[in-house]
């Protein structure tokens, strides 16, 4: 993992950047090493209940990419799609 900076909202609360914090550092686990797809898979859910609307969620992944060069939504794509019980994607 590189060093940068999570794109995060100020006006989230503790628990919601948590989450949001936990989600992206799976994101970023599933692209270095693979993470367990179900669990990947409930911190998305859970991600969710704090980055509701498809477009605040482009808007954070765009600027998640920028900074990291992982895509939040083809990392979610992925785990959708695989039959594996782990994520893991190539560049």
């Amino acid at each position: 993992m590189d060093n940068y900076s999570y794109p995060l909202d100020p006006d989230w609360t503790k628990a919601e950047l948590l989450i949001v914090m936990a989600f992206l550092t799976q994101v970023e686990t599933a692209n270095e090493s693979g993470v367990d797809k179900a669990a990947f898979l409930a911190s998305y859910r859970e991600f969710k209940t704090v980055v509701k609307s498809i477009g605040e969620e482009k808007k954070l992944d765009r600027e998640f990419e920028q900074a990291s060069g992982y895509s939040i939504y083809k990392t979610v794509q992925a785990a959708r799609q695989t039959n594996k019980k782990r994520v893991k994607l190539t560049k």
